[in-house]
């Protein structure tokens, strides 16, 4: 057996679709890898900047299994993460090697750093390297979060912690010993540890085997640091003395290089920042000084510092370790920063605070109001269109203040979009900008005229970046009427194929307008996603995205009422129990912060 990789191209019958379907965004099979679309073509005069790098990292994503999975393939499904997690970071290793100008870890750090921190937060999440007990628990150990972006952290921290040289020594060994074998985990870490002398196989072993990530908090004094460890959580948990031995990568020498005890002690010659490079997976919880001292200067780090302190707020607000209040003066102090991805999560911070101020519509037009101030000096410094050598961050921070200023309802900047959607066709429009101006028109200026034309260009078009510009921009309208159509569609393959209807749900889902809605269509159509979607490892990915969007207690309570029942199903059970966490911690945060963001802003 060298590959027990299935190819999950199941979705409704094929002849129902005018459309190719696969429900894989591409497929690492020997001799013919298999690609949507979306994720291999694209067209020079429709294709954004962002999007033609996530091409590039799929393509490189599916060549590098033809070493991880292909040449070496897992002895058994527990080990998926050997393919999943090392094709993960591989993507990016290759991409930043044919492309730096890309930045590509910045896009590590923002996307899959992001979602591993945030999944790997919730008690029940399973394990990198998880046990399979029933057949259709192999669907879920796909969980982006975990099996390709956590593993690919961790991938990461081994490969910063011994070093380059040892990193391909160790993978050398490894391919040249099991060319056309199966292998376990501890034949990658056992390769490893000979090429670097370093004890990495119990270390990676107590990373992968146990779920969970670590938060080390820092209690310093003038010449010395108290470092202590507790396992990381958001929400509902059971007590936990779970430890890691974790790499620090401090800006400084310190006694200790691996935290692997629950408190240690360590002399410092400087204020102590730890995980610098965003290199491990923990979270790091400073004491006030140490906090205020990083937040003074953080305009002065490092871009991936930056966002490890952005990243780290963020996540310890939902924690509740900090108030939510917080986040906004933080995101404040960064509206003249100008690498986009450290604007993008400032920005982020400033998105944050839309749960608290849902349901509030004087704090939610102030809270319009200061993401609008937030993002009008960018968006005057860049204005609407690309300038001759104009840099990716430039475009790419254009987008984000250009969103908060429509989010902020400024009138001119509404007007303009009006304009340039209505004197130009959508292929003419400038692809980064493209969805925020059809969103605009959508949430501002529907008419069922326009909503059927947007409908029949995403059917007629052969561009799937439009395609998706076009979903993006239909769910954003603020009519009930428009968001059944939507979900309506949803289940016509001649105008939606399966592979893309949970990308028109999430969207909708997560708009303040149309949530219930789409709630409510869900519960009402599930035995269409059994129907569509049951042999298929995205069978869950609908529950999964409500679980991200739900946020009151009688959301809670009807999302348990209606789950709960499934969870003997051994392909859902695990996403519905995560989901009720995820759901109850938000509802949780909410009622914990909601009144000081409220005065915040």
């Amino acid at each position: 057996m060298t590959n027990i990789s299935a190819s999950n191209i199941h979705c409704q019958n094929p002849t129902t679709s005018p459309f190719p379907i696969f429900s894989s965004g591409a497929m690492e099979n020997w001799g013919l890898i298999t690609y949507r679309e979306s994720c291999l073509l694209a067209d020079p005069e429709l294709t954004p900047e962002s999007s033609r790098r996530f091409i590039a990292t799929v393509i490189a994503h599916e060549l590098s299994h033809q070493w991880f999975g292909n040449l070496v393939t897992m002895q058994w499904w527990n080990d998926l993460w050997l393919n999943k997690s090392f094709a993960n970071m591989m993507e990016y290793v290759a991409i930043d090697a044919l492309q730096p100008d890309w930045h590509m870890w910045e896009d590590f750090a923002t996307n899959e750093v992001t979602a591993a921190l945030r999944r790997d937060s919730l008690d029940g999440v399973q394990s990198v390297q998880a046990d399979v007990n029933h057949p259709d628990e192999i669907s879920t150990l796909f969980d982006p979060a975990i099996v390709y972006a956590k593993g690919g952290r961790l991938l990461v921290m081994v490969r910063k912690l011994i070093g380059e040289e040892a990193f391909r020594a160790g993978l050398k060994s490894y391919f040249e010993k099991f060319a056309y074998k199966n292998t376990v985990g501890n034949d990658l870490w056992q390769e490893l540890e000979s090429a670097s002398g370093q004890p990495i196989v119990n270390l990676m072993n107590a990373w992968i085997s146990q779920p969970g990530l670590p938060v080390v908090s820092v209690s310093s004094s003038h010449d010395a640091a108290i470092l202590s460890q507790e396992r990381f959580f958001i929400g509902e948990h059971q007590p936990s003395d779970a430890l890691w031995p974790i790499p620090l990568f401090a800006n400084q020498p310190l006694d200790v290089k691996i935290l692997d005890q629950k408190e240690t002690t360590v002399s410092i010659e400087k204020p102590l920042q730890l995980n610098c490079g965003l290199s491990a997976h923990f979270v790091t919880k400073y004491d006030e000084s140490t906090r205020e001292y990083l937040l003074k200067n953080i305009t002065e780090l490092p871009t991936l510092d930056k966002i490890c302190i952005l990243q780290d707020a963020t996540i310890l607000a939902r924690a509740g370790f900090e108030n939510s209040a917080s986040l906004l003066p933080l995101a404040l102090s960064l509206k003249t920063e100008t690498n986009e991805k450290v604007f993008g999560m400032a920005a982020g911070a400033l998105t944050e605070l839309r749960k608290f101020v849902d349901d509030n519509d004087a704090a939610r037009d102030s809270l319009k109001r200061i993401s609008g101030e937030f993002a009008r000096a960018t968006f005057e410094e860049l204005g609407w269109d690309e300038k001759a050598g104009e840099s990716d961050d430039d475009r790419e921070r254009r987008t984000t203040a250009l969103s908060l200023m429509m989010y902020s309802e400024d009138k001119e900047v509404l007007n303009e979009a009006k304009t340039r959607f209505d004197n130009n066709k959508l292929e003419d429009l400038p692809t980064e900008i493209r969805a925020l101006i059809i969103s605009a028109n959508v949430r501002h200026f529907e008419t069922p005229e326009m909503i059927e034309n947007l409908f029949a260009t995403y059917k007629n078009t052969p561009s799937n970046d439009l395609q998706n510009d076009i979903a993006i921009g239909l769910t954003s309208t603020k009519n009930p009427e428009t968001a059944e159509k939507i979900l309506a569609n949803i289940k016509d393959s001649n105008i939606i194929r399966p592979q893309d209807a949970s990308r028109w749900f999430v969207y909708l889902i997560r708009t303040r307008e149309s949530r219930q809605i789409a709630w409510n269509w869900l519960k009402e159509n599930w035995a269409w996603v059994e129907d569509t979607f049951g042999e298929d490892k995205s069978y869950d990915d609908f529950i999964r995205y409500a679980a991200t969007a739900l946020l009151t207690t009688n959301e809670l309570n009807d999302f348990q009422q209606f789950f709960e029942p499934m969870e003997n199903i051994p392909a859902l059970a695990r996403t519905i129990k995560l989901g009720i966490t995820e759901i109850s911690a938000r509802v949780e945060l909410i009622e914990r912060d909601k009144e000081a963001v409220i005065s915040a802003v």
